[in-house]
C-alpha cells in the first residue's frame, strides 16, 4: 500500500522534505511505519517510538495523526492503515 507521509518542524529537517509518498506492506500498522522511518532516517532514530510495559509505544508529547485523527485515540501503534491514508508526524513542541 502507498501512504502519504507528512513531517513537521525538526522531523521535516531530518527527512529533508515536508511530504512524501512511501510504499509499505499491506498489513503495516502505525508502529511498523514509525519503526521503518526511524531505521531509514538517522535524524529520526529513537525519536518516534519507545519501549514501554506493553511493548512499543509512541514517544510522549509526539503527535501522530492518521487522516487528521490522533492515533492515541485509536489503537496507538497498532492502528491499522489502508492504501492512500495520510500519516502526519509532529515533534514535541515547547513554548510559553
Amino acid at each position: 500500500m502507498e501512504l502519504v507521509l507528512r513531517f513537521f518542524a525538526t522531523f521535516r529537517d531530518a527527512v529533508g522534505e515536508k511530504e512524501r509518498t512511501h510504499a509499505f506492506d499491506d498489513d503495516a500498522s502505525v508502529g511498523d511505519v514509525l519503526a521503518d522511518l526511524e531505521a531509514e532516517y538517522d535524524g529520526l532514530e529513537g525519536q518516534l517510538l519507545e519501549s514501554g510495559e506493553d511493548g512499543l509505544a509512541i514517544r510522549p508529547q509526539l503527535s501522530v495523526l492518521k487522516n487528521g485523527r490522533d492515533v492515541t485515540h485509536m489503537a496507538g501503534v497498532e492502528t491499522a492503515l489502508e492504501d492512500g491514508d495520510t500519516l502526519s508526524v509532529f515533534p514535541p513542541v515547547a513554548g510559553g
